[in-house]
């Protein structure tokens, strides 16, 4: 066999190899690739249910949340509102908001923040809030004191006049020269139904009391409350009342060696000696219950006035040298009003230029108490702005 024929014979060999690990390799990928015997899948796991976003709820003050008084109440009731629900609400404030554009931008602000829940806490919001209501359509609007609603938005108050009524039982029963002194806010219904309600109370216990009413014209404004409490007790009155936002007139009194009361939180701190008692507020009740009608659905847009007997109000904190009669007597119309046996407003009742403005046995309805617009017999001089 010749060398040619030899080469020609190892390359069939080789070539013929090659094939073969080609075939056999081809094999081994059909058989990879054939399927699996069928078998149940298996399942998937569940995907875990999304977090529920927290309900954003937010509070506009008209004054500082150190007030001690109107404020500092609404902020202990928004921290109320944190306690009973922990992390399914999330509270914002924004204090010291004046009433006017100040509060449109504010309020608005709140809307856009995603707060879903809204209250503005003082009777000067009243328009921006009826102006944001439909712009803000999502939003649940709830403004304090006013009279204007809408399909969401609420009005809510808090009797305040109940305090008052009370707080002038015992300036009756504790006054030497049956002359009181009040420093006025400014002359709305709320403010008329609380001085004459302080004088009323008072007159129960002493009917030969007068009132004297200093206004300010301004919710807080301390320097301004100083004076006004200054000059009652330059005119003689030896007790005083207030329907402003600081600690101020009682403040005043202490220095002055008078007796007055705190107004809306306990302001025992500010003058104890001067002291009597404290005619508070209690607004968390009301705000956990809106906070659950919100988050179940079942909110509607409503008035709500809240007193004793919802025990949203109160006198607390009452002075050692009140004698107990006068307790006695306190606890005696505290349970008329929880029980509807006793009603403040209910005639024969004048105003102080002898006008009858209820008639014998008649009781005052709300509508009538939010358009008082008088000063009692008792209570001197006229109203701001009146005829």
């Amino acid at each position: 066999m010749t060398d040619l024929q030899k080469r020609s014979l190892i390359k069939v060999a080789a070539l013929s190899a090659v094939a073969a690990a080609a075939l056999v390799g081809c094999g081994k990928k059909e058989e990879a690739a054939a399927p699996a015997p069928a078998s149940a899948p298996e399942p998937a796991a569940a995907a875990p249910a999304p977090a529920a976003e927290p309900l954003k709820i937010g509070f506009a003050y008209v004054g500082p949340v150190g007030d001690g008084g109107y404020s500092f109440a609404h902020d202990q009731g928004r921290k109320a509102v944190e306690k009973e629900f922990g992390d399914k609400v999330k509270t914002t404030f924004v204090e010291s908001v004046p009433e006017g554009a100040d509060a449109e931008r504010v309020l608005r602000d709140l809307a856009t923040q995603g707060n879903k829940l809204i209250f503005g806490t003082t009777f000067g919001y009243m328009d921006v809030i009826q102006k944001l209501a439909p712009e803000f359509p999502d939003v649940k609007w709830m403004h304090a004191t006013g009279y204007k609603t809408a399909p969401n938005a609420s009005t809510y108050d808090f009797r305040t006049y109940e305090a008052a009524y009370l707080a002038g039982i015992v300036a009756g029963a504790m006054t030497k020269t049956n002359t009181l002194g009040v420093v006025g806010s400014v002359p709305i219904p709320e403010v008329l139904r609380n001085i004459n309600s302080f004088t009323m109370g008072a007159q129960s216990m002493n009917p030969n009391i007068k009132t004297k009413v200093v206004w300010v014209n301004e919710w807080f404004a301390p320097p301004k409350e100083t004076e006004a409490a200054t000059s009652l007790i330059n005119g003689g009155a030896d007790i005083l009342f207030q329907n402003t936002d600081s600690a101020a007139v009682l403040k005043t009194a202490e220095e002055k060696g008078k007796r007055a009361f705190g107004w809306d939180s306990d302001m025992t701190a500010y003058g104890p000696k001067a002291h009597l008692g404290s005619a508070i507020f209690k607004p968390a009740g009301f705000y956990i219950q809106t906070t659950k009608e919100v988050m179940d659905g079942s909110w509607k847009s409503q008035v709500s006035w809240w007193g004793v007997k919802e025990d949203a109000i109160d006198i607390v904190s009452l002075a050692e040298d009140v004698p107990a009669e006068t307790k006695a007597k306190l606890d005696e119309v505290k349970k008329g009003l929880k029980d509807g046996t006793f009603s403040i407003w209910k005639g024969p009742l004048q105003n102080n230029e002898g006008k009858e403005v209820l008639a014998a046995d008649k009781v005052g309805d709300d509508d009538f108490m939010r358009a008082v617009n008088f000063y009692v017999k008792g209570v001197e001089g006229k109203v701001p702005g009146g005829k």
